[in-house]
């Protein structure tokens, strides 16, 4: 087993105790296993970004025709966008996705090692940086208001119901607290995506001789950015709160989880993954 590996192997082994034990601390209402949770968050993240850089660093400009580089930062800006929420808005609850979604992702990195990506050399550089990066980060922020949208959902039927919060539920925070989360990071989320989409129209004007070829990736992602603005909009224009934008976020998660499942591994175009 070289060092590659252990790392793999800790980095999963890490998520994976996070995704059961912080559930575990909230549903048993247990501080301890809590904070192991969160530590073996932290710390899988720790090891997942060297994991990261050691790669990137063994590969070079190769690496971005692997596809499973692509997968493995995803899972990474989940975890780093979790952890930046967590920080500054004390926005705990979001490990519930965060941990299950880079575990599910990094495990999905390391089976699909053999996938290539079409990409021009000449521009890979700087196609990475900003049409992936940006969109990366955009579906990152997205991940989040998809879990403060869930549990707003779950919290407020409880609450319309007049159910009596029992256990966990106590804990929970106000639900002003997810409509909040989910505020945010779709006034980040949607920017980031607008600029990872132009950028990648734009790279392929100088590329493949249009900005737009109408394949079924370019068609799916201009259909998510309508829906994204619409919930952009809608919040911030008409003020949009609570249940609606909510259930909104949740669905344009799922069209963007769709769409990079379904285009990029089940079509052919030159988005997709190649063995």
């Amino acid at each position: 087993m070289d060092f590659f590996n252990a790392l793999e192997i800790l980095v999963v082994a890490l998520y994976f105790a996070a995704s059961v034990l912080f559930p575990a601390g909230m549903l048993g209402r247990k501080k301890v296993l809590k904070k192991t949770a969160e530590f073996s968050a932290l710390t899988g993240f720790g090891l997942h970004s060297l994991y990261l850089g050691l790669y990137l660093g063994a590969h070079r400009i190769e690496a971005l025709v692997h596809g499973n580089l692509y997968l493995n930062l995803l899972g990474w800006l989940f975890m780093l966008i979790f952890f930046l929420l967590w920080w500054k808005h004390k926005l705990e609850f979001l490990a519930l996705v965060a941990s299950p979604l880079a575990l599910l992702l990094f495990l999905s990195s390391l089976s699909t090692t053999s996938l290539k990506v079409k990409m021009p050399s000449a521009l890979s550089g700087l196609f990475f940086s900003l049409h992936i990066g940006s969109l990366f980060l955009s579906l990152a922020f997205l991940a989040m208001a998809f879990g403060a949208g869930l549990i707003f959902l779950y919290l407020e039927k409880k609450i319309k119901s007049k159910t009596k919060l029992t256990g966990f539920r106590k804990d929970l925070p106000a639900l002003s607290t997810f409509d909040s989360a989910n505020y945010w990071t779709v006034v980040i989320g949607f920017p980031l995506f607008t600029v990872g989409l132009l950028y990648g129209f734009i790279w392929a004007r100088f590329t493949g001789g249009g900005m737009i070829s109408w394949g079924p990736k370019e068609v799916v992602s201009v259909f998510i950015w309508l829906c994204y603005a619409f919930l952009f909009h809608q919040r911030l224009a008409l003020g949009w709160r609570g249940r609606k934008p909510a259930g909104m976020a949740i669905l344009v998660f799922i069209f963007s989880v769709l769409s990079l499942v379904i285009v990029n591994f089940l079509t052919q175009s030159h988005h997709s993954f190649q063995p």
